[in-house]
C-alpha cells in the first residue's frame, strides 16, 4: 500500500521526504541525499514502460494511474511515493483509489511565497509565476517545461486551488503539513509526522535520533548540501544558467517580494482556501 507524499510544487516535499528517510532509514537520523531515493516519485516512465511508451499522451498515460501503482504494491510491502499530481478523475480514470492508497501526508505552503519559489526554480517571472499558480497546469513531458528530467511523466497539477482541495477532500488517513511550520516548529512537525506514521508502520526512534534529524535536514544544512553537489534532483535548468533547488526557504518573504497588486489578486482567488490554512 502507498502512503503518499504529495504538494504543489515548491512547497517542502522533497523537505518532508528528507526528514522521513532520516526517520526511517537511518539508525542514529543522520542524513544524506542517498536516503531519499527509498522514496521515489511518482509518475515516471519507468513505472509505466510495461503498459506503454506513448508518454507525451496524457489520455494514454491515465488508463494506467491505478494499474501501475497495483504493480508497485504486489509485494503487499507500505511504501511512500512522492508526487505533485492532483489527485484527479478524468472520464472513467482515478489518479489512484483505496485499494491503492493507504494514508497521505500533504504539504502545502501560503502561495504568496510560493511565487518567488516557483520563479526561481522554473526561470520564470513574478507574473508568470502568479499566473502558474491560478490556472490549470500539465508539467513534465514537453507540456510546459521541455527540459524537466527525461523519466518524469505529464503531470496534471491544476491550479494551486484544486491541487489542495482535491487531495483533502479525497482523503481519510491525512496529515497536513505546513512549510511555515516546518521553518518555524520544526520539532512539533517532527512528533506530528511520527505519531502519524505510527498508526501504519513501527517507528525506531528516541530524543537523540529526533535531535539528530532536525539538525541535518535543515533548510540551511540541505541548501549546503546542495551547493556542495550533493544534490542531483532538481528537475529543470534554464539554458545557461544554474538554478538552485534550495533557494530562500526561511527568507522567503512575500512582503518584500511580491507588489501589491499580485497579493491582491492571489488572496482574492484563493481567499476561502488561504483562511482555512490560517494565510489570512
Amino acid at each position: 500500500m502507498i502512503i503518499w507524499l504529495a504538494s504543489y510544487p515548491k512547497s517542502g516535499n522533497t523537505w518532508v521526504r528528507s526528514i522521513i528517510s532520516s526517520l526511517l532509514f537511518t539508525e542514529d537520523g543522520n542524513f544524506n541525499f542517498n536516503l531519499i531515493k527509498n522514496i521515489k516519485q511518482y509518475p515516471t516512465k519507468d513505472q509505466f514502460k510495461q503498459f506503454t511508451t506513448n508518454f507525451e499522451d496524457i489520455n494514454e498515460i491515465k488508463k494506467y494511474w491505478v494499474l501501475t501503482q497495483e504493480k508497485i504494491n504486489l509485494d503487499n510491502q507500505i511504501k511512500f511515493l512522492k508526487t505533485h499530481h492532483l489527485n484527479c478523475k478524468i472520464g472513467d480514470y482515478n489518479f489512484t483509489n483505496k485499494g491503492n492508497t493507504l494514508a497521505t501526508i500533504y504539504i502545502v505552503r501560503d502561495p504568496r511565497n510560493l511565487i518567488s519559489s516557483i520563479s526561481n526554480h522554473f526561470d520564470y517571472s513574478i507574473e508568470e509565476s502568479k499566473n502558474f499558480i491560478l490556472s490549470q497546469k500539465i508539467i513534465g513531458g514537453n507540456k510546459v517545461l521541455g527540459n524537466l528530467n527525461k523519466n518524469y511523466l505529464p503531470t496534471i497539477l491544476g491550479n494551486w486551488k484544486e491541487h489542495y482541495k482535491f487531495w483533502k477532500n479525497k482523503n481519510e488517513n491525512y496529515l497536513l503539513i505546513k512549510y511555515e511550520n516546518l521553518i518555524n516548529q520544526p520539532e512539533i512537525e517532527l512528533e506530528k509526522i511520527i505519531s502519524f506514521l505510527k498508526k501504519y508502520i513501527p517507528i525506531k526512534t528516541n530524543e537523540e535520533k529526533n535531535k539528530k534529524i532536525l539538525e541535518t535536514t535543515s533548510f540551511e544544512k540541505l541548501k549546503n548540501l546542495e551547493i556542495e553537489g550533493k544534490f542531483n534532483e532538481n528537475a529543470y535548468q534554464a539554458p545557461g544558467k544554474k538554478i538552485t533547488f534550495f533557494h530562500l526557504g526561511p527568507k522567503n518573504n512575500w512582503k518584500k517580494l511580491l507588489d501589491n497588486k499580485i497579493i491582491k489578486e492571489l488572496e482574492f482567488n484563493l481567499e476561502n482556501e488561504m483562511k482555512e490554512l490560517g494565510y489570512l
